[in-house]
This record gives C-alpha cells, sequence and structure tokens, in this order.
C-alpha cells in the first residue's frame, strides 16, 4: 500500500472542518442536553453532497470513495460524533445496503432522494434477543399467497429510528435456515403496521436518535425484498465491512477531537509556575494519544484505500474498528485526566467525548466479536 492525502482529500478535510466548526460547534451542549436531533445540519449535509459521499454520480450521489467518507466522519465527529453517528448509518449501512444489493429499480427508487438528504435513513438488524447471534432473530415475514409479506416483530438499538423516512430491516423467512434464512427488506415511513417506538435515553451521543422499529402486521409488496431471498444476514455481513470503516472513522474523530482539546488546555494550564504541558508525565501521556491516533487512522485509511479498489476488506475493516475503537476510549480517558477536575465538567469538551467515545467498541460488532472476526480471517488465511 502506497498511501497519501491527495490535495482533493486535504481540501475535503478543511472544507468539512469549516462547516462543522460554523454550523455544529456553537450547538453541541445544547444538543447533547436537550437530546435534540440536529434536522437542519443533517439537510445542510445533505446538500452538500454527503450523506451520498460513496454514490455515484448518476444515482445522485458524490461519487466518492471511502478515503473520502471516512475523512467526512472523522471532522463531523471531532466536533460531534452524534452528528457522524447519524451520517454513519443513513449512508454505510442503509443507503450501501440498497446500492449493493438492491435490484436497479430499487436504487433509481430510493438513492437519489437518500443521496440528496430529502430522505433519511435506519438500518434494523439487533432484537432484545438478537445481537451478535442472529439465530435468536424473531421478526418474521410471511409470504402470502398473492406474493405479498407480513412482517412481525420488533427491532432495537436502531439509529435514526424515530426519523428515518426509509428502514432496512432483516426477518426470518427460513426459520430451520439460521444465517441463510433471513431476508432483507426496505420500508417506506408511513407504510401500515410500521412504525418507530421506544426512543432510549443515552449515555452519549445523545443528538443522536436510537430507538425501537416495530412492525404489526406490517404488509410488503414483492417489490420490498431487498437483495436474494434468505441471504440477508449474509449481505449484512458484507455492509458491515464498510459499516466498521465509518466506526472506526467515528471513533477517530472524537479521539481527535479529546487529543486537540487535552493538548490545548495542556498549554495553557499552569501547575508550579508553569504549563503542565512541560511536565514530562503529561508529554508521555500525550504521545501515547498521538501515536494511538495515527495508528488508529493508518488501520483505517488501509481498509477503506482497498474497499475502494474492491478488495474484501472482513480482517482489515475490524482490526481498524477494533483499534481505533479501544484507542479512543483510551485516548478520551487520558484526556479527562490531563484536564483533572476540570475534565469531569461540561465545560469541557472532554466530558462529551468520553460518554460519546464508549459506544464504539459496541456498535456494529462489539470489540470480542471482532477479536472473534479477524481470528477467523487469520486461521482461515494461515
Amino acid at each position: 500500500m502506497d498511501f497519501e492525502y491527495t490535495p482533493e482529500q486535504i481540501q475535503l478535510r478543511k472544507s468539512v472542518r469549516e462547516f462543522a466548526e460554523a454550523e455544529i460547534a456553537p450547538h453541541v451542549m445544547e444538543w447533547d442536553e436537550g437530546q435534540i436531533f440536529p434536522a437542519e445540519v443533517i439537510r445542510k449535509l445533505g446538500q452538500l453532497g454527503y450523506l451520498g459521499s460513496i454514490f455515484p454520480e448518476e444515482l445522485g450521489g458524490a461519487g466518492l470513495g471511502y478515503i473520502e467518507y471516512s475523512i467526512l466522519i472523522e471532522e463531523l465527529s471531532r466536533v460531534d460524533g452524534s452528528v457522524g453517528i447519524i451520517l454513519a448509518a443513513h449512508t454505510s449501512l442503509c443507503s450501501n445496503h440498497i446500492f449493493k444489493m438492491g435490484n436497479e429499480e430499487q436504487r433509481r427508487r430510493y438513492i437519489p432522494k437518500l443521496a440528496s438528504g430529502e430522505w433519511l435513513g435506519c438500518w434494523s438488524l439487533t432484537e432484545p434477543e438478537a445481537g451478535s447471534d442472529a439465530a435468536g432473530t424473531r421478526t418474521r415475514a410471511t409470504r402470502e399467497e398473492d406474493g405479498h409479506w407480513t412482517l412481525n416483530g420488533a427491532k432495537t438499538f436502531t439509529t435514526n429510528a424515530q426519523y428515518a423516512d426509509v428502514c432496512v430491516a432483516m426477518a426470518v423467512t427460513e426459520r430451520t435456515a439460521a444465517q441463510h434464512g433471513i431476508s432483507a427488506f426496505v420500508i417506506e415511513k408511513g407504510t401500515p403496521g410500521f412504525r418507530p417506538g421506544k426512543k432510549e435515553n443515552k449515555l452519549g451521543l445523545r443528538a443522536s436518535a436510537t430507538g425501537e422499529v416495530i412492525f404489526e402486521n406490517c404488509r410488503l409488496g414483492p417489490a420490498q425484498l431487498l437483495g436474494k431471498l434468505n441471504e440477508g444476514f449474509v449481505d449484512s455481513l458484507k455492509v458491515l465491512d464498510g459499516g466498521r470503516i465509518s466506526i472506526a472513522a467515528l471513533a477517530i474523530g472524537m479521539a481527535q477531537g479529546a487529543y486537540d482539546a487535552a493538548l490545548r488546555y495542556s498549554k495553557l494550564r499552569k501547575q508550579f509556575s508553569r504549563p503542565i504541558s512541560e511536565f514530562q508525565e503529561i508529554q508521555h501521556k500525550l504521545v501515547d494519544m498521538a501515536v494511538d491516533l495515527d495508528a488508529a487512522r493508518l488501520l483505517n485509511c488501509r481498509a477503506a484505500w482497498m474497499l475502494d479498489r474492491g478488495q474484501r476488506v472482513t480482517r482489515e475493516s475490524s482490526m481498524a474498528k477494533l483499534f481505533a475503537s479501544e484507542a479512543a476510549v483510551r485516548i478520551a480517558n487520558e484526556a479527562v485526566q490531563i484536564h483533572g477536575g476540570y475534565g469531569f465538567i461540561k465545560d469541557y469538551p472532554v466530558e462529551k467525548f468520553y460518554r460519546d467515545v464508549k459506544l464504539c467498541t459496541i456498535g456494529e460488532g462489539t470489540s470480542e466479536i471482532q477479536r472473534l472476526v479477524i481470528a477467523r480471517q487469520l486461521l482461515k488465511s494461515g
């Protein structure tokens, strides 16, 4: 891999950072405290083409790759991880599942509206009894004699659930087939029998809406089956290869924000008549944080670079997600420590990064699951 950012990618980072500082930064604490969904900012991001970054121009996208997409998620999350995760769930999960697995008619119906931000998407796999264990899926789709489907069940921990116009959801279509008995469906807001349920009250990322979606005798046409029958879970694993790159970018962005705040504070805060940045122990913390950040970003760049070239990245994206998420937790923890008592106060941004970043070790496959995925890949190739 011979990698360096292009001038266009450097300009993209600059543009997104300027947008985030101007449009998001002034509202971060208000949104967090009030659990306010930043609808206006999401609309503006759609107008800028950021919601359709990885989709081709003929479908209304920006025609960019995963390197650019990672830059986008990083820079938004550096200011507010809530905005980053809203985009990640919309783009790399919901929209990308439709783009990769949908037929031409489905792509043309959904991708332009999702790419422009006219519609917001969500992606529902997890259930109360089925997180990493797909065999525990209870949501069921029954095929009727006329070819229509009836969905019954509920999903949980769905990002954007309360605000989504389109939902991609997995349901059991062949109970005896386990992973090869789950199919994906695309459901539009307003479909009878489909509604959002409880919105969760979360530790962090509180401006993003996470909650249930519920199906009660939800009747769907044959055209709403997404991808091949009974292959929805297998397709989901392929979608998650890209999704884990976005979660790594989310973690890196928040870690960068925490590091920047800690570095800035260490130069301003004085103890014993000199800035605490002059003390070796603080310098060592900053060094370890900076090394973790660079290592995480390079791992994620490798995965994104490979995916942009059509290569399978199951191992690489899991490695990036595992390392970046755990490194981000370490970085946020040290950022609070460098701030001392002020790190525990909401007037300083590291308190929020500390709360927000933990989700990255859980969402889209826990750290424990990432280790299982990586181990299987290593043993398969060894």
